[in-house]
């Protein structure tokens, strides 16, 4: 076994997750989408519990990265703000998947807690990021860029639910156009107060 049998599954189930969710995975069909037995996956993952948990954490890890990156690439938090959408938009792009989250918090009841915390540890993430931007940007007085920031995450990954049901990516655009033009969302024309 080595190490780039993991991130083969770890891709794999990534890609399953977003079409599937934690219930479409199943080490058999992992074991076939990347060439190997179903036992092997149990060597590096033991349980379903395991895999989920390791998926969901280094899906988070990934997110967080792609923030910072797209923190550092703009340096303008309203610039920022307006590309944040797109996160969300290429998992459409990919297949009509959805933001692996986003999938897997439909099936909360049914998921192990290791699941779980990764889970409420991704949209803590993102809605720190989201808080930190509309402070940066002066678009959210003190003690209102959080309840602002997860209103933004909750709509977002809800326009991307939206689309997915239709299987129309500019169906999405329209919704995210809608949050701009609401002022959910800073516009193309948005300057900060």
């Amino acid at each position: 076994m080595n190490a780039n049998t993991k991130e083969l599954i770890l891709a794999a189930a990534r890609r399953t997750a977003q079409a599937r969710g934690y219930g479409g995975l199943n080490f058999r069909d992992l074991a076939a989408d990347v060439g190997i037995k179903a036992a092997s996956i149990h060597y590096y993952f033991p349980s379903k519990a395991d895999l989920g948990a390791a998926v969901a954490r280094r899906y988070r890890e990934d997110s967080e990265t792609a923030l910072e990156a797209l923190s550092a690439e703009t340096q303008d938090p309203v610039t920022s703000l307006r590309r944040y959408p797109d996160m969300f938009r290429n998992a459409l792009e990919n297949d009509n998947r959805m933001c692996l989250v986003g999938f897997m918090s439909a099936e909360y009841d049914d998921l192990p807690d290791t699941v779980k915390n990764e889970i409420q540890a991704f949209t803590d993430v993102h809605v720190a990021w989201l808080s930190q931007q509309l402070s940066a940007a002066s678009l959210a007085a003190a003690g209102e860029s959080v309840p602002r920031a997860r209103a933004i995450f909750a709509a977002v990954a809800g326009a991307q639910l939206m689309a997915r049901s239709r299987s129309d990516i500019s169906f999405y655009d329209c919704v995210i156009d809608s949050y701009r033009m609401s002022g959910l969302l800073p516009s193309p024309a948005a300057t900060p107060s």
